[in-house]
């Protein structure tokens, strides 16, 4: 049984369909030039059609090295496509960008009032950004159990649930698995178990969090093994790798000898023969792929180099827990955070209503898997139905009441789509206009809405011929 999954899944995106026009002119693939959605170029003896707008460098290579459909902008189609575009043409390069003799000055504190200007829009960015913030390295490891200075929700979970019960709870677990590092993961991200409206609150949403990430834990690395005396709910966290991997293992690691942005932003590792590392799944939500091992990276280092260089580190440290609270906290547009959907933050629109999307456990099966084990008319998927199982052991072991009414599974669920509540788009992207700045959009891109720093970022990257000048300090 493969236990895996990949954590980081992307929004899906709208392809913008060829219209019925017939094409404009022949048209051959120039790196130089960007391309508007629904172009069809010819490039290498083959024909590809831009799916949305395409920034120059971005080659139709790209489709045979992208591992989803939403890692590329180009798609192949038939060799007897009329190649061409409609309404917008190619757009050239300026002649007059990139001179370095008369470079284009922007001010700093202009791109920061853009970037806030442009994020407040949406409403839920803040809430998104205060749940995924994170505690310094220096912070997180002096936490140890029972220690008086652990971070208020550190502590709150160490009374919720202490080492001998986490010990009873996880009685296989790997002992890559330890207590300490549950508790450092916790600590790691301040959200989880923080504070509410009322301690009593607080402390409801946090034995539910648990109850929820554990059930979980025990699906993806679980035993399932019937036949031991430990309920199966109790056999999570027995594997730290995926099945049949090891650290030796050539896996997960296609995409990186091509040249994409993704492995720009994302470079991947190499052992000292040249070999690219590997990006299998590792830790108690088995992290998959140099695209989450990247961010994953970023978030607890504040450098994407670390754990590309050591994906090791996500099965034999702590983080093989961090990176459960990691996808636990961050958002997955047109997904929710699975922190939202539990504290409450999240609520159902008309749309996520109609397609049977509403508050409960069920619906963080939907966002960790739900391209798998929900939908459909017929009884609950396997696994689901595991998971629900589990949920129910950790619930009434962690004194979690369980409403007769809560949604416990996801049969009849509709996966997320754009037109729900948690649509957020998260990723800077050029504003392809002669006003130096980037604009939001839904689909994943190098530059994080979510991190610091990065719309400018994006700014640099997007107008190269344009000089930042740095005016806060004046």
């Amino acid at each position: 049984m493969k236990r895996t999954i990949q954590t980081a899944v992307f929004p899906a995106i709208t392809l913008l369909a060829l219209a019925v026009a017939p094409a404009a002119q022949a048209l051959d693939y120039d790196p130089a030039h960007a391309y508007p959605a629904g172009c069809v170029v010819s490039w290498k003896q083959a024909v590809f059609k831009a799916k949305w707008w395409t920034a120059p460098g971005h080659t139709p290579d790209e489709v045979a090295s992208a591992l989803n459909p939403w890692d590329t902008s180009w798609e192949r189609v038939p060799d007897d496509t009329p190649t061409g575009c409609q309404g917008e043409q190619p757009i050239p390069p300026d002649p007059g960008s990139g001179d370095p003799g008369h470079p284009r000055d922007v001010l700093l504190s202009k791109l920061l009032a853009d970037e806030a200007t442009l994020a407040s829009a949406f409403p839920m960015m803040d809430p998104v950004r205060e749940s995924i913030r994170t505690l310094d390295n220096a912070s997180v490891e002096a936490v140890q159990p029972g220690r008086e200075q652990n971070p208020d929700n550190v502590r709150r979970v160490e009374g919720i649930v202490d080492a001998a019960k986490f010990d009873y709870l996880f009685p296989l677990r790997a002992p890559e698995y330890s207590y300490e590092g549950f508790l450092k993961a916790v600590a790691k991200f301040p959200a989880v178990c923080g504070g509410s409206t009322s301690a009593a609150n607080a402390e409801a949403v946090c034995r539910k969090t648990l109850a929820t990430m554990f059930a979980h834990f025990a699906q993806e690395t679980g035993a399932h093994e019937s036949w031991r005396p430990e309920p199966e709910y109790r056999q999570g966290l027995f594997y730290v790798r995926e099945m049949g991997m090891t650290e030796e293992s050539n896996a997960y690691n296609g995409e990186c000898g091509h040249a994409s942005w993704s492995t720009e932003a994302w470079p991947c590792g190499k052992w000292a023969d040249g070999r690219f590392k590997s990006y299998f799944g590792r830790g108690a939500k088995q992290l998959s792929y140099h695209f989450n091992y990247g961010p994953f990276s970023d978030a607890m280092y504040g450098d994407v180099k670390v754990l590309l260089d050591a994906p090791e580190r996500v099965a034999d440290t702590w983080l093989n827990l961090g990176s459960a609270t990691f996808f636990y906290v961050y958002p997955q547009p047109p997904k929710p955070s699975m922190l939202h959907i539990i504290d409450g933050t999240w609520q159902p629109n008309a749309a996520d209503i109609a397609d049977g999307r509403v508050p409960g456990f069920g619906t963080t099966t939907m966002v960790i898997n739900g391209g798998v084990e929900c939908g459909g008319t017929g009884p609950e998927h396997a696994a689901s139905a595991n998971r629900i199982s589990y949920y129910r052991g950790f619930a009434a072991t962690l004194g979690v009441p369980v409403d007769e009414g809560e949604k416990l599974g996801c049969r009849n669920m509709k996966e997320f789509t754009e037109a729900s509540a948690a649509a957020l788009p998260i990723y800077w992207e050029n504003n392809w206009t002669d006003d130096p700045g980037c604009k939001l959009v839904n689909y994943q891109t190098a530059f994080s809405a979510l991190k610091a720093g990065d719309y400018v970022q994006c700014v640099r990257k997007a107008f190269p011929d344009v000089s930042i000048i740095d005016d806060l300090d004046s």
